[in-house]
């Protein structure tokens, strides 16, 4: 999906109810007591709490394992307040209970063989479904246990936001743990996939733990205070999000429209400016800027979530406001800064090069900033149209030096440009874009 902000990250999780920590002395680290009591504890639940795998003969036939075995792994894992030790936990899961990789290679041994031998397509189709089976990991087995247990899916959001955060530490590494992250967010795709989300609404009249969560999680143009949230939610504004028909009224992602009269070049006219009035005037109402989204899990990193909100507000405001044809982002350009400074240095090392600014730009910029541009500047659909100054904010010029972009939707072609950006990481630009691209391309040798 297309960013807002500097990717999708949540600014806050929900808190995550798990069960009371059983009795007992609490083992505070991994490397704690005789032989590592805490890794034979670990190992000696993952045996218990992790199921077998079936016979495939058998699969379909296997009773469940009983739910106390998966409880028992929500309840220590909710034991472990350290993020070192849940990161041990989760490797020694990703490492010792994936695929069989024997069973694998005897199964695909068995397919190569009927391949070369003329035999009936339902033969060669069952040894391929036995390799599909082998090739699934053991601990999916578990996932999909907890997922039945009260709260269980809550949980193991949680739970990927954790194994994310470790990976990000380096506090767990490799292949295992990779594809162990893999098969979670997959089976989080199938379960947040979007029959499953309630598109929600927000006004200044929904519940106010909704409000509040909505305000913590904004994670592009951050709510200062009360009046600023009722101007978000007020006239000529509409905020949406996504719940999960087992949490109903708890946002997952949340987006915020302006609704102007043109396609909006900067960001203070929408989040710092009043609307033009207190009610409503339909025929001033031409388009609809989507200027923030937020992910508020980060367990749901990499779920497809926020294109299916955009596409289901679209329709929205379509039945509200059968008149509307514009819709386009307001973004910033994530790195933007530090791509300009990277450029700049690198000029500044290289005499002779052909400058990125004029001289007479860089004396007016040096004028602004009050000293040398390579020293002053700081770090932070269809492109349609690029903006100067579209954020003005201390974190608007620190990110993307002020810049913003129009990516506007032509709900015709979206598809079609979506495939494009897959195949080839080919964005379409209107004119303006382009126009900039030559004129750039004429001035550097860059």
């Amino acid at each position: 999906m297309r960013c807002f902000g500097p990717g999708l990250a949540a600014r806050r999780l929900l808190p995550l109810r798990l069960p009371p920590r059983p009795p007992g002395p609490r083992l505070s680290s991994g490397r704690a007591g005789p032989a590592g009591v805490l890794e034979r504890t670990m190992d000696e639940l993952l045996r218990r709490a992790v199921p077998q795998t079936p016979a495939y003969e058998l699969r379909e036939k296997t009773p469940a394992p009983a739910e106390g075995q998966c409880a028992d792994f929500v309840s220590f894992y909710g034991s472990l307040a350290e993020v070192a030790e849940r990161a041990d936990l989760l490797g020694r899961l990703a490492r010792g209970f994936g695929v069989d990789h024997g069973q694998v290679a005897e199964q695909s041994a068995g397919v190569l063989q009927l391949r070369q031998q003329p035999r009936e397509a339902a033969v060669l189709l069952q040894a391929e479904d036995r390799l599909r089976y082998a090739l699934v990991p053991r601990y999916r087995g578990l996932f999909h246990h907890i997922s039945k247990l009260d709260g269980g899916v809550r949980f193991l959001v949680q739970l990927r936001a954790d194994l994310l955060e470790a990976q990000a530490l380096r506090l767990v590494e490799g292949p295992h743990v990779r594809e162990l992250n893999g098969v979670l967010k997959g089976m989080l795709s199938e379960w947040f996939s979007s029959g499953f989300l309630n598109l929600e609404r927000v006004t200044w009249h929904s519940p106010c733990e909704v409000l509040q969560r909505i305000s913590e999680s904004e994670a592009v143009h951050p709510v200062k205070n009360w009046m600023d949230m009722k101007r978000r939610v007020g006239p000529y504004r509409r905020c949406y999000f996504f719940s999960h028909c087992s949490t109903p009224g708890e946002p997952l992602v949340v987006l915020h429209v302006a609704l102007t009269g043109d396609i909006s070049s900067n960001i203070q006219a929408i989040v710092k400016e009043c609307p033009p009035s207190e009610t409503e005037d339909k025929n001033q109402i031409a388009a609809a800027i989507f200027y923030s989204i937020s992910l508020t899990q980060q367990g749901l990193q990499g779920v497809e979530l926020g294109t299916f909100l955009i596409k289901r507000v679209i329709k929205e405001l379509q039945r509200e406001f059968p008149h509307l044809g514009a819709f386009s982002s307001l973004s910033p350009i994530p790195g933007f800064t530090k791509w300009l400074l990277g450029s700049l240095n690198t000029q500044a090392k290289e005499p002779g090069r052909s400058e990125l600014f004029t001289d007479y730009e860089s004396r007016e910029i040096a004028e602004i900033t009050g000293g040398p541009i390579n020293e002053t500047l700081k770090n932070g659909a269809v492109m349609w149209r690029i903006n100067w100054m579209g954020d003005t904010s201390p974190k608007g010029l620190t990110g993307s030096c002020g810049l913003m972009v129009n990516f506007r939707y032509y709900l015709e072609e979206t598809a079609a440009n979506s495939t494009s950006y897959l195949g080839s990481k080919t964005i379409r630009a209107s004119e303006q874009v382009l126009s900039l691209v030559s004129q750039f391309q004429k001035n550097s040798k860059l």
